[in-house]
């Protein structure tokens, strides 16, 4: 037996690639339809058979490890059986792409997905919620039910192809005169014809129409999160399976609430006095109403955690926090009592006024400092 690499005329270590190259070479130059002499159909048949075992990566291996293909079919027979996988890069060779002969196409298609936006409150987002929807989409017609006919007809095999689909013409190359498949132009590569199509749908199988439907927005999506909802998309030509349907969820901002990832942040402001005194306050949150406990002393800025009060987290369990930030109000318009009873805390609290100017009164930075100093 000749050994396969030679016969190839490539190297024991050549690559898939080479070896493919190889091939198509040598079956441009010895194949029946361009060669026709006894000696050149014989040496296609070891050629074809050689690349059959080398382009099978296991074949290959067991040819390299025994130096034989241990039970694999060596023989041609009537024809060229032996080289069943090597036929497909016999079309792709002369043709450019892979052979005919698959049958006449389906009128039923998969039909197109489909990308709508909803828009949702914030609350929704926190706790997820059920919404139904408008889609425009395309649905079976109603009255051929998929069937592009008309009611009581039906398709007609093709007087053109025989129902294959497809019809066989000579084309002149290089290589002389070969025979081709292309689509059939009567039936469109089908394999029937429809002379009676449906009026509603014009033959298509499929028209456009409004249809509700409820989705489940799960807790803790955010603007740009898609939910897919597989076959509710389009229904495809012939009244063909229908695509998938994805939701892109658009989460409208809240008048009071400000998220960050699955925090939620809102501003509370608190009278002077009261931050000062210390209180309680209530807070409107989209858990109900939460007590506050505003510490005397309470400055502006500072920060209030509730746990657990913020948006669900959309992968996994638990909550984000609700964070309240304290914005301490100064009063901007007093009337005289107001004024005297402010001038009469600073000056219980020892706060020096001079002309409308607040003295050092030793509490300060700087005024450390000059106390200090001053006793070195």
């Amino acid at each position: 037996m000749s050994n396969h690499y030679d016969v190839l005329g490539v190297s024991q270590d050549a690559t898939a690639e080479e070896i493919k190259k190889a091939y198509r070479k040598l079956a441009r130059k010895l194949h029946p339809d361009v060669n026709d002499g006894p000696q050149a159909a014989e040496e296609f048949k070891r050629v074809s058979h050689a690349y059959e075992v080398l382009s099978d990566p296991q074949k290959r291996r067991v040819y390299d490890t025994t130096g034989n293909e241990n039970g694999t079919d060596s023989g041609f027979g009537g024809g060229y059986s032996g080289a069943g996988f090597a036929f497909q890069d016999i079309f792709e060779t002369f043709f450019g792409g892979p052979g005919g002969g698959a049958g006449p196409a389906s009128r039923r298609q998969r039909g197109q997905d489909a990308l709508i936006n909803v828009k949702i409150d914030l609350k929704d987002a926190v706790f997820g919620v059920n919404k139904k929807i408008e889609v425009d989409t395309a649905v079976v017609c109603p009255t051929c039910d998929g069937s592009c006919c008309r009611p009581g007809t039906s398709p007609r095999t093709c007087d053109i192809c025989g129902g294959s689909g497809q019809v066989q013409r000579a084309v002149r190359s290089i290589l002389g005169q070969v025979m081709t498949a292309a689509p059939c132009g009567s039936c469109q590569g089908y394999g029937t014809v429809i002379p009676d199509p449906c009026n509603e749908c014009n033959g298509e199988g499929r028209i456009r129409s409004r249809r509700s439907l409820t989705i489940k927005i799960p807790a803790g999506v955010g603007t740009g999160t898609r939910i897919q909802l597989a076959g509710q998309g389009e229904t495809g030509p012939g009244g063909g399976p229908q695509g998938d349907l994805y939701v892109e969820i658009r989460v409208a901002q809240d008048k009071n609430f400000l998220r960050e990832g699955d925090d939620l942040h809102v501003t509370m402001t608190v009278p002077m006095t009261a931050a000062a005194l210390g209180t309680e306050l209530e807070l409107d949150t989209f858990d109900g109403p939460q007590q506050l406990d505003i510490k005397p002393g309470t400055q502006a800025g500072e920060v209030i955690n509730l746990r657990g009060l913020g948006v669900t987290h959309l992968r996994g369990y638990g909550r984000g926090d609700l964070k309240v930030h304290i914005h301490v109000e100064t009063p901007t318009k007093l009337d005289s009592e107001q004024e005297n009873l402010l001038r009469q805390l600073s000056q219980a609290r020892g706060e020096q006024y001079t002309e409308g100017k607040l003295a050092g009164s030793g509490t300060g930075v700087f005024a450390r400092l000059r106390d200090k100093l001053g006793h070195l």
